[in-house]
Order: structure tokens, then sequence, then C-alpha cells
């Protein structure tokens, strides 16, 4: 009985798929669709911000989920809309972002831990990563759920292939990248939460 209650554990942890093997997810889309989100606050107002500018990949063995994923996402800086052009321009300079010299926010996966059936093909955890701003590289530790979608006639509609659905957040403390918190006169709050909301197909 002990040894059917673990299996049973074990195999809720990962992805019960026809595909076999190493998956690839791939998660450019020309569209815009996938998106990474930011927000912090003013003493005069609260600041959302989007970035659609994604690209990068996350691979693993559906049946072997935590010990065989890893992957990569980056976000491109020039991408970041905060809905106010005079903004947008002041995030992108040399005190702040610094999209000349570093175009590119990476997210890189480590390690995965507490992974959770969240539903069918549905998984919740804890991705360990690298997140490098401004040419700063911290360790940062991200709460994502994944859902696995294998390809159908719905799917088909977003993307050919299976597709991977993934939804993360983490927050990041801007004095660690050397990123001045004043905003057009504004200080920003030093913790900035940071989400993504994306989907990639294997194809």
């Amino acid at each position: 009985i002990v040894f059917l209650v673990l299996t049973g554990i074990v195999s809720a942890q990962n992805f019960k798929v026809k595909a076999s093997g190493t998956q690839t997810f791939n998660f450019a889309d020309e569209r815009g669709r996938n998106q990474a989100t930011f927000y912090s606050a003013t003493p005069l107002e609260d600041i959302n911000g989007t970035a659609s500018g994604i690209s990068g990949t996350v691979s693993f063995d559906p049946a072997n989920f935590a010990k065989t994923i890893k992957g990569k996402i980056v976000v491109k800086v020039a991408s970041i809309n905060t809905g106010i052009e005079l903004r947008n321009t002041h995030m992108k300079s040399a005190n702040w972002l610094d999209e000349e010299k570093y175009p590119d926010i990476v997210f890189e996966i480590k390690s995965v831990s507490d992974v959770k059936s969240a539903g069918e093909n549905k998984l919740t955890f804890k991705a360990n990563g690298i997140f490098t701003l401004r040419g700063v590289s911290k360790n940062v530790v991200a709460d994502v759920e994944a859902a696995y979608l294998e390809e159908s006639e719905q799917t088909q509609k977003r993307a050919p292939g299976d597709l991977l659905g993934v939804r993360a957040k983490f927050n990041v403390k801007l004095s660690d990248y050397g990123v001045q918190n004043q905003l057009i006169g504004n200080k920003v709050a030093e913790n900035i939460e940071v989400g993504v909301n994306m989907v990639g197909s294997n194809k």
C-alpha cells in the first residue's frame, strides 16, 4: 500500500502525456501575446508595466520533470511599456534599465523544488534561477504554475504542437541591480513585483 501511495505521489509530480523524452517549448511569439508584467508603487501613483518582447525555451522530460527541466527566458527592454511615453523613455535610460548597454533581461532556470500537482497535467513549483537585469545577476526563486496541453483542434488555434502554459511571479530589489529608484521625480518602491504569462510550443 505504501508503495502504491508513493508511486501516486511521484506520478502526480510529472505530466502524463503521450510525448516521451525531452520536449523543448519555444516561447517566441511574433504576435506579442506572451507578456511579462511589473508593478511598483510611488507616492503619487502605482506603476503597472508590460513587456511583450519575450523569447527563450524551456525543456524537460514529462515523465521526469523535476530532474530534467532547464530553460532560459529573455525579455527585451525595448518592449517595456508603462502607458506613458516619457516614462518609458526614462525607464530605458542609463540611470534605470540602460537599454543601450543591457538590452536583455534574463531568467535562467537552475532547478525546481516543491513540485505539486494542481490538476490534470498542471504543476505548481518553485523555480530556482539566475535573474539578470542591467548586467547584474542574482539568485531568485519564482512561484510557477505550468500546464501541459496536448495538441488538439483547440490548441492549434494558438499554435501547432503540444503547448506549455506558464504563469510565474517573483520580486526583485532595484538596488541589487544598480537601479536608481527615482522615476520622473517620484520615488519608486525598492521591491518590484514581476510576473510572466506565456505559452510555448514544442513544434
